[in-house]
């Protein structure tokens, strides 16, 4: 005989109830990220129920994000990994070079070589970089631009506009804080946005260059003026970032578009952060089962939080029920 629906339900919930934080965290406000990743994606494949159930749901419905969760979906365990945060900066630039503002903001040109990040910039200088410059900005703000991947930029006449990810020139990325740590400049616990950004301000310009151009990726942008200011960034999905509830992800072990639950630590109050977030994104760093980067938002107060957080964690996987 079937179990009544009512016992069925308190079954599925009873298995999502042993997630660390799952009576605590109001789950409802990562469905708005999980509906966006289904509408950007044209064949969401295993997730295409749940789909359709949650374009239906109440907005802030506690209780019925929970049973819709419970119904579709199976936590499965993928392990402890490292969980880091990152964010949208915003950073004044320059529509040309200009004292202060002498990085250039690069967009993608089709057939370019795939000039490492000294050479990029010497070919720009040269004035034998063949494709667009989009903007100028403070080098070290661009340097960090391009670690985030996206942004949004103020002007000198007041006109702020948004930079997306448009490419990258094929070099691998080389975490200049592992450098310094091996270089005895900084201690392992001491690594952050903040704290290379300190070194870099203090250093010699030379000696900051030099240490920038020791990571050869550079990535490219175009303008995203199709994304509403008032909301997140597109993820690789090509759905807008929720900030607290999005994820970048190692995509080939977790699903675009999948709801992942994570448990670790704020890296300000170091209080307990257990909550439910949605795999919209990937970036170069995010490598394996358990590794996570979690969306904090835009502006100073996200870059503290994201710029500081590399905290051990665990993670689940929401897979669809069969």
């Amino acid at each position: 005989m079937r179990a009544p629906f009512p016992l069925l339900l308190s079954l599925l919930l009873a298995a999502c109830g042993g997630l660390p934080g799952w009576e605590t965290d109001r789950v409802a406000e990562a469905i708005p990220g999980f509906t966006a990743g289904c509408a950007a994606t044209p064949d969401p494949g295993p997730l295409a129920a749940a789909c359709a159930e949650a374009a239906r749901l109440p907005p802030g419905d506690e209780a019925a994000a929970r049973a819709f969760l419970a119904r579709h979906f199976e936590p499965v365990p993928a392990g402890e990994g490292l969980i880091t945060g990152y964010y949208e900066p915003v950073l004044r630039v320059s529509p040309v070079p200009a004292p202060g503002f002498t990085a250039p903001l690069l967009a993608l040109s089709p057939g370019a070589p795939d000039l490492n990040r000294a050479s990029l910039e010497a070919a720009v200088a040269a004035g034998e970089w063949p494709g667009a410059v989009l903007a100028w900005a403070d080098p070290v703000d661009a340097f960090f631009l391009q670690i985030q991947g996206s942004g949004r930029v103020l002007f000198p006449d007041g006109t702020a506009r948004r930079l997306g990810y448009a490419g990258k020139n094929g070099h691998p990325y080389v975490p200049i804080g592992r450098l310094l740590i091996e270089r005895g400049a900084m201690t392992r616990e001491g690594v952050s946005m903040q704290s290379i950004r300190a070194w870099l301000r203090a250093a010699p310009p030379e000696e900051a260059r030099a240490l920038m151009d020791a990571n050869p990726s550079w990535v490219f942008f175009r303008w995203r003026d199709d994304l509403p200011l008032e909301g997140g960034p597109a993820g690789t999905l090509g759905a807008p970032l929720p900030p607290g509830r999005a994820v970048a992800v190692d995509r080939t072990h977790i699903p675009l578009g999948s709801p992942v639950w994570i448990a670790t630590r704020d890296p300000l109050s170091g209080r307990r952060l257990e909550r439910l977030v949605i795999a919209l994104d990937t970036g170069g760093a995010i490598r394996g089962p358990a590794r996570a980067d979690l969306f904090w938002g835009w502006g100073d107060a996200a870059g503290e939080a994201a710029g500081r957080m590399r905290e051990t964690g665990r993670v689940w996987v929401m897979q669809p029920r069969s």
